[in-house]
Formats: C-alpha cells, structure tokens, sequence
C-alpha cells in the first residue's frame, strides 16, 4: 500500500494519499483547496488513478479541495451519510467499506465534533480519525451541532476498541505530531484518561475556544464541494 501524509501549514491541516501500488487506483482524503496543485501533481507523478476524493466531515477550518480535484482528475467526491453537501457524488454510510484496487477503506461512524462524522480505517491498519481524535487530543464539540457526549461514545466505544496496534492518523495537528496509536491514545490522550462521560462533556464545555478564522467561509464553501467564487 502506498501511504502519504500531506500538510497545509496554513490551516494545521493533514490530507492522506492512499493507494494500491498493483493497480494504481488511489483515494484522497481531506484536501485542501490551497493544495490542489501539489496533489494533483504527486498524483500525476506516482502514475495513480484517483477514485474517490473523501471527506470526514464537513470542515470549518478550512476549504476543500475536492471539487477542483474532481474536475482535474475525474475522480468521485464522497461524503458522510447526512452531511449536507449536494454537490457531492455519493454519500458514505456507517461500516460501508469502498476499495481502492484491493485497499479497504471502512467508515466508522464517529459522532460528536459534528453531527455527520467519519472516521476511515484503511487497509485495517491506518485509521484516519479526522477531528474525531487527535494526538494527545480531539476536536472541539461546540459548533455544526457538536455533541460531547456522542464524542465520548465515538471515542471510547468504537475507536478505543480497535486494536492497540492501529496507527492514528488525525486530521490536524498543532504540536508536530504526525502519527500515533490507540494502544497510546489509550494511555496518555489527556481528553479522555481519567474521565468519565458526564466529566468529558463539562470539560468539553469550557474549552472556551475562538472560532476558526475561517469558518465563516468555510462552511458554506465546503457544502459546495470547495467551488465557490471567492475560492477559485
């Protein structure tokens, strides 16, 4: 399996590059509308067919990509079951598993940073957690009909479960972390050791946190797959 972990500096922002090296066939998660030039060009590069352009939710930090990659590779655009992007090409469900050449990439619904999360284990392996999980971390809860509670859940009953071996690879990071596990997201992710559900959700509820400089923007764009006037 080829794996790559790209970054966009301004936005603190992780998108994978995931493909099946036998057949060429790829899948890019999580782009990045400042980025689209980079990807389409390591895509070029490699000698891959992108598939499918995924996304974990709908982001507030930043704007994809995914609907300029689209029209310059030919690839589908998915997005969580419930998400409200239109634009989209399909919608990905709880468990649903797509395929990259003999790849799996399984959904796992991952509930609480939004009301339409995904998280995507590839290969059984890799597991993208997207703002559901972070080093050290997880996302915050208190826009998009963020839930705490369902975070928790997502967190500590179905990510948590994966085995401890899993690889953790987290939409963003402010520390310089690139990868972690569950076995040590178990152990030392300081959200989540030492708290229960009800102490998790008064926790979440005082992070305090500024908005995104961009969510304004990014919101509305991202329901329109990235292509909006003041983006392109």
């Amino acid at each position: 399996m080829l794996f790559r972990q790209l970054f966009d500096y301004d936005t603190w922002t992780y998108s994978y590059l995931i493909a099946d090296e036998a057949t060429g066939e790829a899948a890019l998660v999580d782009s990045v509308l400042e980025q689209v030039d980079r990807d389409v060009q390591l895509i070029e590069q490699l000698g891959l067919k992108l598939r499918y352009c995924l996304e974990t939710h709908v982001h507030a930090d930043h704007i994809t990509g995914a609907g300029k990659v689209r029209e310059r590779t030919g690839c589908k655009t998915l997005v969580p079951e419930n998400a409200h992007v239109d634009c989209a090409d399909g919608y990905i469900k709880d468990g649903e598993v797509i395929h990259v050449g003999s790849i799996p990439i399984q959904a796992i619904a991952t509930l609480g940073h939004t009301d339409s999360h995904m998280a995507f284990l590839v290969n059984g392996t890799h597991l993208l957690t997207g703002d559901s999980l972070f080093i050290r971390g997880c996302g915050r809860t208190d826009f998009q009909s963020g839930d705490a509670g369902a975070m928790y859940d997502a967190v500590t009953q179905r990510l948590f479960t994966l085995p401890d071996t899993t690889l953790v690879y987290p939409g963003h990071d402010y520390r310089g972390h690139t990868v972690s596990t569950i076995g040590e997201e178990k152990r030392f992710n300081p959200r989540f050791v030492g708290r229960d559900r009800q102490q998790f959700i008064e926790f979440m509820a005082n992070l305090n946190l500024p908005d995104p400089k961009k969510i304004m923007e990014a919101v509305p764009a991202n329901q329109q797959c990235g292509m909006v006037a003041a983006a392109v």
